[in-house]
């Protein structure tokens, strides 16, 4: 068992303008204190780079504060517990925990949660398909576009950690089309012949809408926004009455130092009835223990597949999170910081 207390993290420092570069963060190393009653010290080993964190860069209004600058990069993680002052978490136990980007982190053990460890799946699963990426397409499908049996669903960045999750519990749940972007041949490919994707489109290749004509002649009614922009406009032009859209994000627009231009048509939220909803995960941990069921038993009964670009080192964190901004990942982005730490 890992017995080092010295920790390698990544900090903010700048505000971005426009894309990200390696000027905006720092690399520290720090010398970790005795611990204290009731922390715990983690070895991680899988770390998490999420679209989402280029919005909390910023220094604006949203629904989590902005990163502080000077200070660690928070986000999901997963790792064991190599020493501990709280009799309720063992050297050994697998955790997950918030506290992002480094290679081994102490802090009060009421900021972690002891998980299983489920035979032949990598515990980086914990931060994909059985973490907050796929609960985030749980809820956005389910409680958010209420998804209904024999419904035609649209997803866009449908290659992505959430997207990819998205199209599967789409046709589990009993979607009578499921429709996806991406933005490459490759990408195109996976998703029809790995994900069980009905149809899929290289945006790339023409206009979003038209493809999206293509390859929903019966229009859609459901909508799994990741990308905003051209695609949201797409996604209106086809809505079927009724149709209703979770709007999880709009990767787009993140880097992007330009006004954005909404979408011109509009109008159709009004004549056809439709429903746009934007949500954050936040809100809907009360899902956590129904996802959690539902996703280990299609999991282990090979009824869900995914995928994971890693990116070894904690020293290349920075080029993990910039490679997922330019769409260089299929599936979940994670960082493996170092050798695994063995199990007890």
């Amino acid at each position: 068992m890992a017995t080092s207390t010295i920790s390698t993290q990544i900090q903010l420092v700048n505000r971005p303008v426009g894309w990200p570069t390696h000027a905006d963060f720092r690399t520290v190393t720090v010398d970790l204190p005795e611990l204290a009653a009731g922390q715990i010290r983690v070895a991680n080993e899988f770390i998490s780079v999420d679209p989402y964190m280029r919005g909390r860069m910023n220094d604006a209004k949203s629904y989590v504060p902005p990163f502080v600058l000077g200070e660690t990069m928070g986000g999901g993680a997963v790792g064991r517990v190599v020493a501990s002052a709280d009799d309720a978490f063992a050297v050994g136990d697998v955790v997950t925990h918030g506290y992002g980007w480094r290679d081994l982190v102490q802090e009060d053990s009421a900021g972690f949660r002891v998980v299983p460890e489920l035979p032949g799946i990598s515990l980086s699963a914990y931060l994909g398909v059985l973490g907050m990426t796929a609960l985030t397409a749980y809820v956005g499908l389910l409680e958010i576009a209420k998804l209904k049996e024999g419904d035609t669903v649209f997803v866009s960045g449908a290659a992505g950690a959430v997207g990819s999750m998205v199209g599967q519990i789409a046709r589990l749940k009993g979607a009578k089309r499921v429709i996806g972007s991406a933005g490459s041949a490759e990408k195109v490919a996976l998703l029809t012949s790995k994900y069980g994707f009905d149809a899929a489109f290289n945006y790339k290749d023409g206009a979003i809408k038209d493809q999206l004509a293509a390859a929903a002649p019966e229009g859609i009614d459901v909508y799994f926004d990741n990308v905003g922009g051209e695609h949201l406009e797409a996604a209106l032009a086809s809505f079927n009455d009724g149709g209703r859209a979770a709007l999880c994000g709009a990767i787009s627009l993140y880097n992007s130092t330009d006004t954005p231009v909404g979408p011109t048509n509009m109008m159709n939220i009004v004549t056809r009835g439709l429903t746009l909803t934007g949500f954050t995960l936040g809100n809907y941990w009360n899902h956590l223990p129904a996802f959690t069921a539902e996703m280990t038993a299609w999991l282990t009964a090979g009824q869900i597949v995914f995928d994971e670009t890693v990116v070894d080192g904690v020293d290349n964190t920075i080029d993990a999170f910039l490679g997922l901004m330019r769409g260089e990942n299929t599936g979940k982005m994670v960082v493996r910081t170092g050798e695994l730490v063995p199990a007890l």
